[in-house]
């Protein structure tokens, strides 16, 4: 059993507030240094971890680790010198107050609307990984008993039904913070794995805390605990039912009159702490109080106001403290010093598994495939901060003996280590984007449906790119399934935004005082529904995706493979001021539009918005200009499809290059294949080029009077922008073009160099600057399949086929 600590603490002023020693000048800078020393290890540890997609927790669970025997605790002056026995209490009392602060956050962050109204398949699976382990859970209990050192239980707890039942409780808890995290890490969040793990996480996560309510006072204090679990029963009652409808009032009227400062925040704090005074009182332990305070808290403006002040402080400071300390007493070389130690460490595996083995039967019963189950099963296997407040109470309460807690939370840590690397390997392999006729619009056949995926940032991006793909002709024969992929920076807690956009926005308490990415949303979300109910022929889907920007095109490749999309169209990161000039949204878009055309996994067009208008209009002009390459195929694919729409006057402009203008690039190629292969393939597109264009002029402006077919020859870099002006003169609604890739072309090559926007390519780019004059929209498309846009050495395979066609294998982390 583990032995009490006791401390010595002279009283120096017993009549006096401070009773010891001069608080600032003795406790203070001990207790600082300890913090210090803490949040900067562990921010150590979670850049070594990063690699592997580790949980932060663990960063901080690894701090108290390396102070412990046989590492750093080996060594008592140096242990002393970090942490000296005077100020371990008030360490011990700072992180009792942060995991307070911790369990509030995990509250607010909590979206009762989807736990509500969960789906059925993510509530089966939820609670199939509850009641597997509840049952497995003593059996393997009594395992341990038998199998630990000789078998006899001497060196275990006397009261083995108490610690059966902590034991039982921390195999059945999942944490959905920790999770949230994962999965964003990962780039699984918007995967059909990612949707389902994150709800039933969130429903685990809710019954987690309901099980902690009920069954840790009775481990503590028996069947007398019945009458703390009734009455905190009735606190929580008291607090949903009588408390909340006056707190939301309130704070919403302050939010809406934005009357929020430092000081009116202070009485949240307060709050909190008279909530988990009253919950530690009746006897379920502070967290409780501190949880339930933080669920009926109104949600959107306001949790967002208090979580953005105090995340880093409450998280980022006072947690670290109270899971370092549970590292501290993870005692992982005790499993060594007993007989049977091969027995134990099969007691280990078998707990990380029980509660994969009742996911995957759930999941086999909706259908799902084994890796998806196995996958599934991993990830809310994962463990977060409610596991390690029942181990630490557990501790302190000495209910587990310090064989047996090292058992369990050994376990805990292993199902939390092995999540991320596992699941990187098996389930998300570097994939390879083969090429798929169905990813390009000019190989898909023309009854097939064709499906697009519109990333917005704002409403008025979504009202815009809507105009555009109203554009695309959708009828009964040849429908459109349109995903509409609101795009949201993660700035905060992965948990937080994601909680918070999980569900519209309108369905949440306090709706009217929605941040402003919520309000984003709701007005992305009636703007695609309007547009879907509009047309028959048209399916509209509208998703969210919560992630860092930098990386936030990771998951738009993931969503587009999802949903099978043959088209993403991204806005461009500049869009009409009143003045009528292109003026800059926000540099950040850019930097998304360039990562998603390096190795996005279909098409990709870039929109530039000058206010196109709708469709309704007569007599609606594109003009689609076109000279050579893989992406002008695939641009005019695009604007033969538009030609279909009655109303809509299509003109193909043709660039003829000859002389200078005609000069192949055998820069690119002249590395790896030689400067005649170069040509070679310059030759082998162009006879591409002119088989697809005899095609169209075959099939369509031969036998429709609404698209027109001219050609223009170009001899020199100064002819194009002087053709471009001239063609601008006579006006049109939308252009369509190519952005570029695979010409071929030491023109545009050299042209390309001094492009501002070079992801619109030349044409692109000198029909969208604002010296151009030009006051019509440019959609640039860019083809699948043929290497993306180049940024710097270019580390793409690409491989010609025998159609001289090039297939591009690109390597997705």
């Amino acid at each position: 059993m583990a032995a009490p600590a006791c401390y010595t603490i002279n009283l120096v002023n017993p009549n006096r507030i401070w009773q010891t020693d001069n608080v600032l000048k003795k406790e203070l800078p001990i207790l600082a240094f300890q913090v210090g020393f803490v949040v900067l290890i562990s921010r150590l540890f979670f850049f070594i971890y990063r690699p592997l997609h580790l949980p932060r927790i663990l960063s901080q669970l690894s701090v108290g680790f390396l102070l412990t025997p046989p590492l750093i605790g080996n060594y008592t002056e140096v242990f002393t010198f970090f942490f000296p026995i005077t100020g371990v209490l008030n360490v011990e009392v700072l992180s009792h107050i942060g995991i307070i602060y911790y369990a509030f956050l995990s509250g607010l962050e909590m979206n009762l609307n989807v736990v509500l109204h969960v789906k059925k398949k993510a509530g089966s699976i939820a609670i199939a990984g509850i009641v597997f382990p509840m049952v497995m859970g003593p059996l393997l209990y009594n395992l341990h008993r038998r199998t630990y050192n000789k078998g006899d239980g001497v060196e275990l707890e006397e009261n083995a039904v108490h610690a059966n039942v902590v034991w039982t409780l921390v195999l059945t808890v999942t944490g959905f913070p920790v999770i949230a995290h994962s999965l964003s890490e990962l780039k699984l969040l918007y995967t059909g794995l990612g949707e389902a793990a994150l709800t039933a996480s969130m429903v685990s996560d809710t019954y987690a805390w309901v099980l902690f309510t009920l069954f840790v006072p009775i481990s503590i204090n028996g069947t007398r605990a019945i009458y703390s679990v009734l009455s905190t029963i009735i606190f929580i009652f008291i607090c949903i039912f009588i408390v909340r409808p006056i707190i939301v009032k309130v704070i919403d009227g302050m939010t809406e009159r934005d009357e929020w400062d430092d000081s009116n925040l202070l009485y949240v704090v307060m709050g909190l702490l008279v909530c988990s005074n009253i919950t530690d009182m009746l006897g379920t332990q502070a967290v409780v109080g501190a949880f339930v305070y933080g669920l009926i808290l109104p949600h959107g403006k306001f949790a967002d106001k208090v979580v953005s002040i105090s995340d880093d402080f409450g998280r980022g400071f006072l947690a670290p403290l109270f899971f370092s300390g549970t590292g501290m007493r993870l005692m992982v070389i005790a499993l060594f010093y007993q007989d049977n130690m091969f027995l134990t460490f099969i007691v280990i595996i078998l707990l990380c598994s029980i509660k994969v083995l009742g996911t995957i039967f759930a999941a086999f019963f909706f259908g799902m495939r084994t890796r998806d189950s196995f996958a599934l099963g991993l990830i809310l296997n994962t463990k977060g901060a409610i596991a390690l407040i029942m181990l630490n109470i557990a501790w302190d309460r000495t209910i587990l003996s310090v064989p047996t807690y090292v058992v369990l939370s050994s376990s805990v840590l292993l199902m939390t280590i092995v999540v991320s690397p596992i699941i990187n390997v098996i389930y998300k392999p570097r994939k390879r984007f083969e090429q798929n006729k169905l990813k390009t619009i000019q190989k898909l056949r023309n009854d097939a449906e064709l499906r697009i995926l519109a990333c917005v940032h704002n409403t008025r991006q979504a009202t815009g790119i809507i105009s555009l793909i109203e554009l695309f002709n959708a009828t009964r024969l040849s429908p459109l399934h349109v995903f509409g992929l609101h795009l949201v920076e993660l700035t905060r807690s992965a948990a937080a935004l994601v909680a918070a956009h999980m569900e519209k926005p309108s369905g949440q308490p306090g709706a009217q005082n929605l941040t402003q990415s919520q309000v984003e949303q709701e007005g992305i979300n009636s703007t695609f529904e309007s547009f879907g109910e509009s047309y028959d022929a048209i399916t509209v889907q509208t998703l969210n995706v919560v992630s860092a920007f930098e990386t936030i095109h990771q998951d738009i490749y993931n969503s587009a493979n999802e949903k099978h999309t043959s088209l993403i169209i991204i806005p461009f990161h500049k869009q009409l001021s009143s003045e009528g000039a292109l003026e800059t949204a926000s540099v950040v878009y850019r930097d998304i539009n360039m990562n998603v055309l390096q190795s996005a996994p279909c098409s990709v067009g870039i929109f530039v918005d000058r206010d196109i208008g709708s469709i309704s209009k007569l007599n609606f002009c594109i003009r689609m200009i076109f000279v050579g390459g893989p992406d002008d195929r695939e641009a005019i694919a695009v604007a033969w499809r538009m030609a279909g729409h009655p109303g809509i006057n299509l003109s193909v402009v043709r660039m003829l290059l000859f002389d200078d203008a005609a000069a192949v690039d055998t820069s690119i190629q002249v590395e790896s294949q030689g400067i005649l292969a170069a040509v070679m393939d310059n030759e082998k597109q162009k006879e591409l080029d002119d088989e697809y264009m005899n095609s169209f002029r075959l099939t369509a402006v031969n036998s429709d009077d609404s698209i027109t077919y001219s050609e223009i020859d170009v001899h020199s870099a100064e002819d194009i922008p002087k053709i471009l002006n001239e063609i601008d003169s006579y006006g049109c609604d939308l252009y369509i073009v190519g952005q570029g890739n695979c010409r071929n072309s030491q023109v545009f090559s050299d042209m390309l160099e001094w492009c501002d926007c070079s992801e619109l390519g030349v044409i692109g780019d000198i029909l969208g600057s604002n010296n151009s004059g030009s006051r019509s929209s440019v959609l640039v498309v860019q083809q699948y399949g043929y290497g993306g846009m180049v940024l710097g050495k270019q580390s793409n395979n690409v491989t010609t086929n025998d159609d001289g066609s090039k297939t591009l294998v690109v390597k997705s982390e």
